[in-house]
């Protein structure tokens, strides 16, 4: 049986990253490339214009061709990130956890994909923000995988105690809106490791503002992804198999009904 489960959750991660390495090929590597071109700037403080635009126009093919080939390593990079997120999370871990999952139908991918989000990419970047090309940080190699890996576990652990929250509290017959509020509040826990961890701190000619806009397409490309993914596998439905294995269970359950 959970190899259906598999087999769905890879049909939304594929359209999920299809999704989201088209974003990148289309926004991000220009985004990329005019922020490179600016730390470029800045380090060379303006020497060499001539020089410069004359390999401009020396190299405008090879640019072409290289623009070709980043996209196209971006769109396939987007599948191959789609389609492990998709079985891991709604292949694996939606098998294993969807009764425990709040809501019903869809509301059930949502939550899943939000909690996706918090723990593979929005805990991490607490602490490990992305910086645009052209700025380098200030932790090694083997500081930034070690806190990456404690911030992964943090968020997977506080998106289980938000889950957990919810339930408890909705079978207690607590109103619903005060059962979400208060399974926000394990966000809260997320301040402890951020405060223990070591400033993440970076050098570059890059401005502040860009630094900040790359970082916003970063949050938006990969909330995409996630939002896709959910709405895909949500499209999809319940597998046949396990409609035939039990009769009994419900396809899409009701959404919850505001207050």
């Amino acid at each position: 049986m959970i190899r259906s489960y598999v087999e769905r959750g890879l049909l939304a991660g594929a359209a999920g990253g299809l999704a989201f390495g088209l974003f990148v090929a289309i926004v991000g590597n220009p985004l990329v490339g005019y922020v490179e071109e600016l730390g470029h700037a800045g380090s060379e403080g303006g020497q060499h214009g001539g020089a410069a635009a004359g390999e401009a126009v020396h190299h405008a093919g090879e640019g072409l061709l290289s623009a070709a080939v980043t996209n196209a390593v971006s769109v396939g990079g987007g599948v191959l990130w789609g389609l492990l997120l998709g079985a891991v999370f709604f292949g694996v871990v939606y098998y294993f956890f969807e009764p425990a999952i709040p809501g019903g139908g869809a509301t059930k991918r949502y939550v899943l994909a939000g909690a996706g989000f918090l723990t593979v990419s929005g805990a991490p970047w607490l602490v490990l923000p992305p910086q645009p090309a052209g700025v380098e940080a200030s932790l090694s190699t083997e500081t930034r995988i070690l806190w990456y890996g404690v911030m992964i576990a943090a968020g997977a652990v506080v998106s289980l105690l938000a889950i957990y929250t919810y339930g408890r509290l909705s079978q207690r017959g607590t109103r619903r809106s005060v059962a979400r509020l208060s399974a926000l509040a394990p966000l809260a826990l997320l301040a402890l490791p951020v405060a223990l961890s070591p400033t993440a701190g970076a050098t570059g000619a890059v401005p502040a503002e860009m630094a900040l806009a790359y970082r916003g397409f970063v949050v938006f490309g990969q909330a995409t992804l996630w939002f896709v993914l959910a709405s895909v596998h949500a499209w999809l439905g319940v597998p046949s198999s396990i409609q035939t294995a039990d009769p009994d269970y419900e396809i899409e359950g009701p959404a919850e009904s505001a207050d």
